[in-house]
């Protein structure tokens, strides 16, 4: 967690400061048993640690109704060094689902690391099977929105903690890119319209958004800078046809959990007593390049 340093900061909230928010982390301790607190690496960042991303949102979720504006970046597994080499956390992750989903639900745990521990049918309940698995706690991260998609909502899953294991390889979290702002200002209809091709958007007409922040994501790999404030050139010079509609899609809006989830290690939720928003860790796309070409 950090302070928000947006353009938009200080809007919609009452407490903006790293003291402030320190302040209130220190009282959630008196009563949060499960959390833990630590300084970052600026003198205005805080990692906080918890049992999982629903603990973690609702600690966010309070503090924005209290009038608290922050970021947040992407939540990470806690990892132990055991004789020289990382170790990270596995679950025990149990799904029930319809024998014609169980196809699909062992591809999505197999894609993050998962590996299938032991299956059967119950008695009496031929038409579903029980899944077992061994899975990084990371690659739980976002799983349970993509399995209740793929099933249309009729697998159930819940896991626990199993024991710490050597760090295993990448896990995909997100196959796309996202859309992300050019310019400074209010969306407009005409912009959306011209980008309705590109992927699905977080913002509609009217919005405000800054450079660096994520408006929607892309249909393709890879992130794609775009200008969703453009306004239609006016000119004196009278059409004879009269202007097409403007399409625009209903906006897909994320949960605070969601966004959490959805977000990569280079972006941060700016989270404020009014909105959710996605952004950047560098706003400016000439930031981004010359980090990129560091690594």
């Amino acid at each position: 967690m950090r302070i928000n340093d947006g353009p938009l900061a200080g809007r919609d909230g009452r407490f903006l400061t790293s003291r402030q928010i320190d302040e209130r982390l220190e009282r959630e301790l008196h009563s949060n048993v499960a959390l833990r607190v630590a300084p970052g690496e600026a003198r205005e960042e805080f990692v906080v640690s918890g049992r999982g991303v629903m603990h973690l949102g609702i600690l966010l979720e309070n503090m924005r109704r209290e009038g608290y504006e922050l970021t947040a970046g992407k939540p990470l597994p806690v990892l132990k060094e055991v004789d020289g080499k990382k170790h990270e956390p596995v679950e025990r992750l149990s799904v029930e689902c319809p024998t014609d989903c169980q196809r699909m639900v062992m591809k999505l745990v197999g894609e993050r690391r998962g590996d299938l521990a032991r299956m059967e049918t119950r008695s009496g309940q031929e038409d579903y099977v029980h899944l077992e698995f061994l899975i990084p706690a990371r690659g739980l991260i976002g799983l349970r929105g993509r399995m209740l998609s793929a099933t249309q909502g009729r697998a159930i899953m819940h896991h626990n903690f199993y024991e710490y294991q050597p760090l295993k390889g990448d896990i995909p979290h997100r196959l796309t890119g996202v859309l992300v702002a050019s310019d400074t200002g209010q969306v407009t209809a005409y912009a959306l319209d011209a980008l309705y091709d590109r992927g699905t958007f977080f913002v509609r007409p009217g919005d405000p958004v800054y450079e660096g922040q994520v408006v929607g994501e892309n249909c393709k790999e890879g992130d794609l800078v775009v200008n969703v404030v453009k306004g239609k050139q006016l000119t004196n010079v009278r059409a004879s046809n009269k202007d097409d509609a403007a399409r625009v899609r209903p906006p897909r809006e994320l949960s605070l959990e969601e966004s959490l989830e959805y977000i990569q290690e280079d972006e941060l939720v700016e989270i404020t007593p009014e909105n959710l928003r996605m952004r950047k860790r560098f706003l400016t796309e000439t930031e981004r390049r010359r980090l990129s070409r560091r690594k």
